[in-house]
């Protein structure tokens, strides 16, 4: 099992300089993955959560591949209706090839409707877009020559290169609870990389489901990768009313060997608790992945204590 941190690439506090910082920072400590999250308008709804600047994800990680050398690189996620699916799918290539192999393309739908409306993109038609797109990306990454004639998209005589890193094209990652995410994900994914969850739902539920729809498929089931909120207090939280990743060491560390003891391959560790000012203190948040890190070791060795 690996372990990565969601880099902040918004806020008042960012700048080139802390998402270097970042970065290396993840490297320097062990972690394994490095991701960074994506947005093109900043609307009203977007704001109220990620405020503005905001670091576009394919430039920021094309940069930081070359700032650091050996650490896994990728984004969660990348809004896919917001981009042209040849787009995406050239951009994801150069990234790999730039970064040796490296890049993971974490991708969702989204969900901030004014954005969708900024960009003139039917809000409504979201789930079939990025199931359309993600069928054009896979056929660039698999074909030096493509032609497509979709609902939403239609071409032909497309040079697609430069290739993936990997003949079978990049991982891709497909975010979202919805039944609608884990069929995307049964479909097209490497991986499903849910976000905001209970435990008990993913064990009793989300999982399971996954499972019988791959089964349905004739595929194997997609491996689970979700991304963890953090938030550290100096007692514990009441369980009944704690959010997975909420609580004191004892209780985050619980909630890692719970998630590890699932079947995770990646976890995502996102430190941002919805408040700008800390964007302008990354140091805070690098002290609580410093905290975790012992634990983090022995999970990513199989020791489960």
């Amino acid at each position: 099992m690996k372990f990565g941190v969601n880099i902040l690439n918004f806020g008042p506090g960012t700048s080139p300089e802390t998402l270097a910082g970042w970065a290396q920072f993840a490297e320097d400590v062990g972690f394994h993955l490095i991701m960074i999250s994506d947005h093109v308008a900043l609307t009203p709804d977007v704001q109220s959560g990620f405020p503005a600047p905001f670091y576009d994800p394919f430039v920021s990680v094309g940069w930081l591949a070359n700032i650091v050398k050996k650490i896994e690189l990728g984004t969660t996620v990348v809004i896919l209706p917001y981009r042209h699916p040849l787009l995406t799918a050239r951009l994801a290539t150069n990234i790999d090839q730039l970064s040796s192999g490296r890049f993971i393309l974490g991708v969702g739908v989204g969900w901030a409707r004014q954005e969708f409306a900024a960009l003139g993109i039917p809000f409504e038609k979201r789930g079939a877009l990025a199931d359309e797109y993600l069928e054009v990306i896979s056929l660039c990454w698999a074909n030096e020559v493509v032609a497509y004639e979709g609902k939403y998209t239609t071409f032909k005589d497309v040079y697609t290169g430069p290739p993936p890193v990997e003949a079978g094209g990049l991982p891709i990652w497909v975010g979202g609870s919805s039944e609608a995410a884990l069929q995307r994900a049964v479909r097209f994914g490497h991986a499903w990389h849910p976000y905001r969850f209970t435990l008990d739902w993913l064990a009793q539920k989300a999982l399971p489901a996954l499972r019988r729809m791959a089964e349905a498929a004739g595929k194997p089931p997609p491996s689970f990768c979700p991304r963890l909120g953090l938030q550290l207090t100096d007692r514990p939280l009441p369980e009944n009313d704690r959010s997975v990743g909420h609580g004191s060491l004892d209780q985050i560390h619980a909630d890692l060997r719970a998630i590890a003891s699932l079947g995770a391959d990646y976890i995502l560790l996102d430190t941002y608790t919805g408040t700008p000012e800390q964007t302008r203190h990354p140091e805070k948040d690098w002290a609580l992945l410093r905290l975790l890190a012992e634990q983090i070791l022995d999970l990513a060795n199989g020791r489960i204590r």
